[in-house]
């Protein structure tokens, strides 16, 4: 029924509510242990094996923490482990990825001026270049040149750069930036798993089974910690960039994406240097918002497109919603209160670019967006916001009926 569409914007809401809940989860969990691990003090009274403490005061209490490198003489009965985070941010992030990108797959992950593919070829690319990122990586960090941590992040940095634009190669802008903050997402959730967690859990079953445990595997753990550390503020940009069409919508949306990452590893160094006090680095701020100054300079350039709508012609999924009766009615009531700002360049006064890059001039343009149009102006008073080109409950309610003859129910 044409209600699926409300009940799947219900679901994909819920899978991003969880997704930021265990983002914010696991980011603060990280945050914390850096800054925790950095900060410690080495004195002579630590107890055996000890490699530092600190004291902290929180919630109206104190807590004396200390840190041992490979574990205290004896084995705590109960040890919490900071693993589902990442975990759940993942798998939400993926569930979330389903019910936008894939089954949106036509509106938001295959642009045909950029790559005419099927919906299941596109879903396939986007699957497998998320996976192949981790093995890469991962191979990168168990070959010799991983022994040479400053060496490896620039090399790591080349590839994150050249994936930047190979997915502008493959899909829309939106999912470009989208899909690589998934890319890096991948890489830094499968850390956990696959290299953190299971060489903790080698050097406790070690430890129980009173054997020496081997430090290389703490140093493993210790290199893609940082890794994560450093990539997390350019993943939360990414992320976040699918409502930024200066970011996504640009000609050097690929560049953009790429110096996002040099502005995460300005950031962190500053808060890493403070928490380790070894001084205040403010020159970092300063790079950090002559970057930001650089890609919003860079935003400014005209998106020169690969092709001309014109000549691609419509999609399948656009014919369903042009070629009903409705249309013609819901398209002039489109034009009439939405495309003075959807449009490529905008007549209302303050707009410069179309809202998050939706374009709504033309008839394909239109029967594109045609959920997001039900969804946001037919079943809601989303748009226009605050209703400020006067849409009137009969033109809401010729939406309404446009996108159910469409669908096909009638019910």
């Amino acid at each position: 029924m044409y209600e699926f569409a409300i009940a799947l914007d219900w679901l994909t809401f819920a899978a991003r509510w969880l997704h930021v809940i265990t983002a914010i989860a696991w980011i603060g969990s990280s945050f914390y242990f850096i800054a925790l691990d950095l900060g410690l003090f080495k004195h002579d009274n630590l107890p055996a094996g000890a490699a530092g403490d600190e004291w902290q005061v929180h919630g109206g209490g104190f807590y004396h923490i200390q840190k041992y490198m490979v574990a205290p003489a004896t084995m705590p009965e109960h040890l919490t482990w900071f693993k589902w985070e990442a975990y759940t941010t993942w798998l939400s992030g993926f569930v979330l990825m389903c019910l936008v990108y894939y089954t949106g797959a036509e509106l938001f992950l295959i642009d045909r001026a950029v790559l005419d593919v099927s919906t299941p070829v596109a879903i396939l690319i986007s699957m497998a270049s998320i996976a192949v990122g981790w093995i890469i990586y991962d191979l990168l960090c168990k070959s010799p040149l991983g022994n040479d941590s400053t060496r490896l992040m620039i090399l790591l940095y080349f590839v994150l750069v050249a994936m930047a634009w190979g997915y502008t190669q493959l899909f829309t802008g939106r999912a470009a930036l989208l899909h690589l903050g998934a890319f890096t997402a991948t890489i830094m959730s499968a850390n956990v798993f696959f290299i953190i967690i299971p060489n903790q859990k080698i050097v406790v079953a070690d430890l129980i089974a009173g054997k020496k445990p081997d430090p290389a595997l703490g140093l493993q753990a210790k290199q893609r910690s940082t890794h994560n550390n450093y990539l997390t503020l350019p993943v939360i940009f990414l992320m976040l960039s699918n409502h930024a069409p200066l970011a996504f919508a640009t000609e050097y949306n690929w560049i953009i994406a790429s110096l996002v990452f040099l502005m995460g590893v300005t950031i962190r160094h500053y808060f890493n240097t403070k928490h380790a006090r070894k001084g205040n680095p403010s020159w970092t701020w300063l790079a950090t918002a002559v970057i930001f100054i650089i890609i919003m300079w860079l935003s400014t350039v005209p998106k020169v497109l690969s092709g001309d709508e014109a000549t691609l012609g419509m999609t399948d999924h656009e014919k369903q919603f042009a070629n009903v009766v409705e249309f013609e009615q819901a398209r002039d009531t489109v034009l009439t209160r939405c495309s003075m700002c959807h449009a490529q360049e905008p007549v209302w006064e303050g707009i410069l670019n179309a809202p998050k890059g939706v374009l709504l001039e033309t008839d394909a343009q239109i029967a594109r967006h045609a959920k997001s149009i039900y969804l946001q102006a037919a079943r809601s008073h989303a748009m226009p916001p605050a209703n400020i080109t006067a849409m009137e409950d009969h033109e809401r309610k010729l939406l309404t009926e446009w996108y159910i003859a469409a669908t096909g129910n009638k019910s």
